[in-house]
């Protein structure tokens, strides 16, 4: 059978906190983790008697979404400059076939309920009031399920991937499986594996998994290792990530 055109939708948010986070391997080439090692670990089929399907990736490969740290939210003093430097090295390093969808931050002040430190479990109508910066990072998930949609009712591909971990997404991955039952639907959870889970990673939201063909729910550290940018990309060099 032809090979499953396939395209790679990421939560960046979901990825960086599940996975990269206090990580050696944030100068990461999407692209070959994906192109390279994790597709071709997948023993898809279509029926149980078959070969497992080859996936390919178009020159859409790979589409990102994200948002641009700002500066009263960075941790470093140069959290914003690597960002901007990892973007246009990826970009730059992919030759058009990663696409990075921008999101944004809301920043507001607002009242929220604060736990007591002797009384953790206390109803949030019994504790007090207190103003907070809350911080919320918008429209990626609208975006990455509308682009998944889309890309599916086109025709362009047989195969959508979505990385994530992040239940926001079911809706999207249950409304792909209705509209296009021909393309196939593959999760994978950005987690690695660790011994505080016996060597494995992280358990796979239940309501994300019903509605994939496939779940993937790890991603390893020698497939970070094995995937990393080139130090020196045309129009960026690795920076303080």
């Amino acid at each position: 059978m032809a090979p499953l055109r396939t395209r790679i939708y990421i939560d960046g948010f979901n990825f960086y906190y599940g996975l990269l986070k206090g990580s050696r391997y944030k100068w990461l080439d999407l692209l070959a983790l994906f192109e390279r090692q994790i597709l071709p670990s997948i023993l898809h089929r279509i029926e149980p008697d078959r070969e497992p399907l080859d996936m390919v990736l178009d020159d859409r490969a790979v589409k990102f979404f994200t948002a641009t740290i700002l500066e009263s939210l960075a941790s470093g003093a140069d959290s914003v400059s690597s960002q901007a430097i990892y973007h246009n090295a990826l970009l730059k390093n992919a030759s058009g076939r990663v696409e990075l969808v921008l999101g944004g931050y809301s920043v507001h002040q607002a009242t929220q309920h604060v736990v007591p430190v002797d009384d953790p479990h206390r109803q949030p109508k019994f504790c007090l009031r207190q103003l907070v910066w809350k911080v919320e990072e918008k429209q990626t998930d609208v975006n990455m399920a509308l682009h998944a949609y889309d890309d599916a009712l086109s025709g362009e591909i047989d195969q959508v991937v979505i990385v994530t971990n992040d239940t926001d997404l079911t809706l999207a991955l249950e409304m792909i499986r209705k509209r296009c039952p021909n393309v196939v639907v593959g999760l994978v959870i950005p987690a690695k594996p660790s011994p505080l889970f016996g060597g494995r990673a992280r358990k796979a939201n239940a309501a994300l998994c019903q509605h994939a063909h496939w779940v993937r729910d790890h991603i390893t550290e020698a497939e970070l290792a094995a995937s990393q940018l080139p130090t020196v990309v045309q129009g960026g060099r690795r920076g303080g990530l």
